[in-house]
């Protein structure tokens, strides 16, 4: 019970610790370590080398060239405008009546393409700001509508995306990127569907009791219009990531003979859904660099910050990653993975159970689903043989769940999002929640319901 006690005070410390702004890079190994001496069965500096540095490797050699490759294709459509172009033309067509749904557009176009959420958070801002100011839209939903577009249905739920969350899961469950595509859509359109209605309905509310945009000290820079990319260009290499993306999963990977790989010690089955999306990442920076190579003042420079922007991503998470390997390798843990498998239901509800708790507790989507799908993918994937669910439902149902509770006010993303728009929790907070916290989990039980009748 000692050792119970112990995880549940270190997980409570991760929490409010990175709430208070102390980074990961410390918390995770010493808070892993005070559990390890509540539950005394396991040797101190041997779970710090042997456990929590073991699996932080492993993490990053299994997912480092999808942040790194990330950050660089955002960093690349961020320099040469083609992010900006992408959301001016979308804003332009909709008008500015339509400013809260061009901005989600925008930011589900990148996101979907491949950009990472932090990189179209800064690009489609002064886009965002200049719609509502020019529409009288209070600017505190901004925050919200980025969040919508960028961090919910084209994250987890929509096909195909190359987001790191829907990467995680596809060498546990020997899926592709593009698992579960009908539970995916509704996922999606329930995440779309609600997050419009709510900040449509917010929006108006407010601009009918006389808010308008408001007074804020804004330093946003002009962009000239006819220095960046045309749409048509803006929008190839983010064509290519997707169509390229599931060629090579679903054709010639597929019918591939990975036989070789057994002196590896893996599967093609484990490794063609990552080796799909590094491929197509590859493909669209290059043809990237060639269509805006005009456009970007230093190639060089500008592909060396993309790589070293991925550097402090890819380390947070894998920190989480050790953090709950430790955790799991606790004699404790097995009372709570008990009580975790014992939810009633199907098995797809305690997945989602566990991983959105987790990543609300450690404020990281991928952070929080690596730990559960470490501690328990293996055991969902025999369930799923046993009660013959499909492994893509898992895949779905996880990548989904993770994008809940991570979103709570003490996640990095959320901080950064305020940050840029010179916001605070107090005054946008509420419509992002709704939008990226309750929404998404409501999204989560409709595709739960939705898997349980077969649909996949």
């Amino acid at each position: 019970m000692l050792g119970v006690i112990g995880i549940i005070i270190s997980l409570a410390l991760l929490m409010y610790l990175a709430y208070r702004g102390i980074t990961v890079l410390i918390l995770a190994p010493i808070l892993a370590m005070v559990a390890v001496l509540f539950s005394g069965d396991l040797p101190i500096l041997a779970s710090y080398t042997e456990i929590f540095m073991v699996n932080f490797a492993g993490y990053a050699k299994s997912y480092f060239p999808l942040f790194l490759l990330g950050a660089i294709f955002g960093k690349v459509m961020d320099a040469s405008g083609a992010a900006k172009s992408i959301a001016h033309f979308i804003a332009n067509k909709l008008g500015k009546d339509k400013a809260i749904l061009a901005v989600v557009l925008s930011c589900g176009i990148l996101t979907y393409g491949g950009v990472s959420l932090f990189v179209v958070a800064f690009a489609v801002y002064p886009v965002a700001a200049a719609l509502f100011r020019e529409g009288n839209i209070p600017k505190r939903f901004i925050p919200a509508a980025i969040a919508l577009g960028s961090f919910t249905f084209t994250m987890t739920a929509l096909p195909g995306t190359p987001q790191i969350q829907n990467a995680i899961p596809m060498p546990f469950f020997e899926t592709t990127a593009w698992a579960a595509p009908f539970l995916g859509l509704i996922g999606a359109a329930v995440m779309f569907g609600g997050g419009m209605f709510w900040l449509t309905k917010r929006s108006k509310k407010a601009m009918a009791a006389g808010e308008g945009y408001g007074e804020h000290k804004e330093d946003i820079k002009e962009f000239d219009m006819d220095k960046l990319p045309s749409f048509i260009a803006a929008l190839a290499p983010i064509i290519l990531v997707l169509v390229l993306n599931y060629l090579l999963g679903k054709l010639y990977f597929a019918n591939m003979d990975g036989g070789y790989l057994e002196q590896f010690g893996t599967t093609l089955d484990k490794v063609k859904g990552i080796w799909s999306i590094i491929i197509s990442l590859v493909a669209s920076i290059i043809l990237a660099l060639i269509l805006f190579r005009k456009n970007i003042n230093d190639m060089k420079d500008t592909v060396n910050q993309g790589a070293y922007g991925s550097l402090l991503a890819i380390i947070n998470t894998a920190s989480e990653v050790g953090y709950g390997n430790v955790i799991k390798s606790l004699g404790a843990f097995a009372l709570v993975k008990a009580a975790i498998l014992a939810i009633p239901g199907t098995p797809l509800i305690s997945l989602a159970a566990s991983t959105s708790i987790l990543a609300g507790i450690t404020g990281s989507a991928s952070g929080g689903m690596s730990i559960a799908l470490g501690a328990l993918g293996d055991i969902y994937m025999q369930k799923a043989a046993a009660l013959g669910i499909s492994p893509e439902a898992f895949h779905r149902i996880a990548a989904m769940a993770c994008g809940g509770l991570d979103t709570l006010p003490h996640n990095g993303a959320v901080i950064t999002l305020l940050g840029i728009t010179g916001l605070t929790h107090k005054q946008s907070y509420a419509d992002l929640g709704m939008c990226t916290v309750v929404i998404p989990l409501c999204a989560t039980i409709v595709t739960i319901i939705a898997a349980s009748f077969g649909i996949v």
